[in-house]
């Protein structure tokens, strides 16, 4: 089975592609614009330095050398790909701001779609229409990569947070609750070095404003860090339903069934 991932929010292409192809034996390949991953989430896969019009027309071309088509995010792709190749499988798999509060806004492209993914259960609302099935897929975090440091030198009391969706003021008074010093940053550390960076504290204070896990918090879980999530409240240990196995056999089972229709 040959699978094609177009686009590659957070690097979640990358990491499904990777474990597929470990776990299963697949082939898998992950393409993402350059100018759209200053971070290098892309590890598995690569960056093409070329216009939007140009990229879509390369993942079209692309596209014919593979089974399945699993779009990340770029919903506008998804009826070109089905308008040239109309029997292939494609997944359209949204990820949060892509999607949140704009289902009939983007109904036009994601109605083509063979199947539709979610990241986090916040992305379905009043607005999300109840005739189409949508299955919700957690985000998945590379432990290979994101894992605990024993040779780290972790700061005791300490915690770190981006300033990325945070009320700053609300941040600070979670860090005074629980008797921890704050470091708020940009968030632009480069990926690779992501791991050792959040290995350097105790706790990582997630986005505020969003009533799911971050991906970064997810991570720092991974990484043995206490996060504290939006509303205040303390989460410790990754998610069995985060492990990337558990998100590929998942979507595994998405594949098959999809093939099995064409």
């Amino acid at each position: 089975m040959r699978i094609l991932h177009v686009w590659n929010t957070a690097g979640v292409g990358s990491i499904i592609a990777k474990y597929m192809d470990r776990i299963y034996g697949t082939e898998s390949w992950v393409v993402m614009r350059k100018s759209f991953d200053k971070f290098g989430f892309t590890i598995y896969g690569e960056c093409w330095d070329c216009s939007a019009e140009m990229f879509a027309l390369r993942c079209l071309l692309l596209s014919r050398k593979f089974d399945i088509v699993h779009i990340h995010a770029f919903d506008r792709f998804v009826p070109y790909l089905k308008l040239l190749y109309p029997s292939k499988p494609a997944i359209l798999h949204y990820h949060g701001t892509d999607i949140r509060n704009r289902w009939l806004l983007r109904q036009k492209y994601w109605s083509k779609a063979d199947a539709i993914l979610y990241s986090t259960p916040d992305l379905l609302d009043d607005e999300t229409p109840k005739n189409t099935i949508y299955v919700y897929i957690p985000n998945p975090v590379d432990t290979g990569m994101f894992h605990p440091y024993p040779e780290s030198k972790r700061k005791p009391n300490s915690a770190l947070a981006f300033d990325y969706y945070l009320d700053v003021n609300k941040a600070y008074s979670y860090a005074q609750r629980y008797g921890i010093s704050l470091e708020i940053l940009e968030r632009n550390i480069p990926y690779r070095e992501l791991p050792k960076k959040l290995s350097e504290y105790e706790y990582y204070i997630d986005k505020t404003e969003i009533p799911s896990l971050s991906k970064t918090a997810l991570e720092a879980l991974a990484c043995g860090l206490k996060v504290i999530r939006w509303d205040g409240e303390i989460v410790d240990g990754l998610p069995e339903e985060h492990k990337p196995e558990k998100v590929v056999q998942k979507i595994w089972g998405i594949y098959q069934r999809l093939l099995e229709k064409t």
